[in-house]
């Protein structure tokens, strides 16, 4: 049994929570917002999580030294525009070597820094690693079968992550690749949006996955030229997130892109879905990073342009229908 703390009391972080107790841990989850944990303790349910019912042994507290006080392992859950500020306030209690994994899907828009090297510039002394992949906090809930990949800079500690949360409706692998896997996990987000527009349009799956396919490759061209693996990208939290984020009813993202492809603005379909929307923040970092290593995002392109420049959904499909002329993948070399 290890000591587990959640710092973060959304859907994730509680549906994690639910998995490592019914493995055997004991768990702390924390919030910085006191109602939130005050409504936990009293009603045993989150709203966003309805049939999910959370044992009374479960500690829920908005005391941040307490839930950081001799635990084996912090998972940090709170949405990726909070990783920085959630990181800075852990600082005093957080000891030196404690494993931390990230379980947020983000890249800080000011910085273009990826979130585990947001969180290792706040806590230098943390053992700082991340658990990506298709893994929908609603199925997890559940106990539907779920995969997803640990990421850590040594293989002691992605084994140890792996060995902490696989159970029979939950299995890990691991990799080194950190960079990549959170690349990945970020930029999928706003691909998402994409497919959600699409929906929102009234187009057809056709459509979806020619969003679905250029799309990871947009993001894998860009991950490896940060200098992320090729084969990350082909895997869980590649094209594994991006296939489920883009098609499921229980992304955000998704749903978010369908408001905004009948019509609302971002900040209207946001405020519907009343939920953080990863992309939004993703997007622009997205194509700041593709102009930095200058690298063809078309797609993350046309998305920032209908988010922050007011261009119609239906324009930015049709620029990317009639964009110029092009091979499927510069790999290719005719022999003749």
């Amino acid at each position: 049994m290890a000591k587990i703390s959640i710092i973060g009391a959304g859907s994730w972080g509680v549906a994690l929570a639910s998995l490592l107790y019914h493995q055997g841990h004991e768990i702390i989850v924390w919030s910085a917002i006191g109602m939130e944990i005050e409504q936990l303790n009293l009603t045993r349910q989150l709203r966003t999580l309805p049939d999910l019912k959370l044992p009374a042994e479960m500690c829920f507290t908005s005391d941040l030294e307490q839930a950081m006080t001799d635990r084996d392992l912090l998972v940090l859950a709170v949405p990726s525009i909070y990783v920085r500020q959630t990181a800075a306030r852990m600082r005093p209690f957080c000891k030196k070597g404690q494993i931390l994994v990230n379980v947020a899907k983000g890249i800080e828009d000011s910085t273009l820094m990826t979130l585990s090297a947001v969180i290792e510039q706040e806590l230098p002394m943390a053992d700082v690693a991340v658990l990506s992949g298709p893994s929908h906090a609603e199925e997890v809930s559940r106990g539907l079968p779920t995969t997803c990949v640990a990421g850590a800079r040594s293989r002691l500690t992605a084994e140890y992550l792996q060995e902490i949360f696989m159970s029979p409706v939950f299995r890990v692998y691991t990799s080194p690749d950190v960079l990549g896997i959170e690349i990945g996990g970020s930029l999928k987000n706003v691909i998402a949006l994409a497919a959600g527009i699409a929906d929102g349009l009234g187009y057809g799956d056709n459509t979806k996955a020619a969003l679905i396919t250029r799309g990871i490759y947009e993001i894998t061209r860009l991950g490896v030229a940060m200098g992320g693996r090729e084969s990350t990208f082909g895997g869980l939290s590649g094209i594994g997130d991006l296939i489920v984020t883009c098609a499921s009813i229980h992304s955000r993202n998704r749903r978010a892109g369908i408001l905004i492809g009948k019509g609302y603005s971002m900040k209207e379909a946001t405020e519907e879905v009343q939920m953080v929307v990863e992309g939004v923040y993703s997007a622009r970092a997205g194509l700041a990073l593709a102009g930095k290593y200058q690298v063809p995002v078309p797609i993350i392109a046309e998305v920032n342009q209908v988010l922050f420049e007011g261009k119609s959904a239906q324009r930015a499909v049709n620029d990317l229908m009639l964009r110029d002329k092009t091979r499927e993948s510069s790999d290719y070399v005719w022999e003749k």
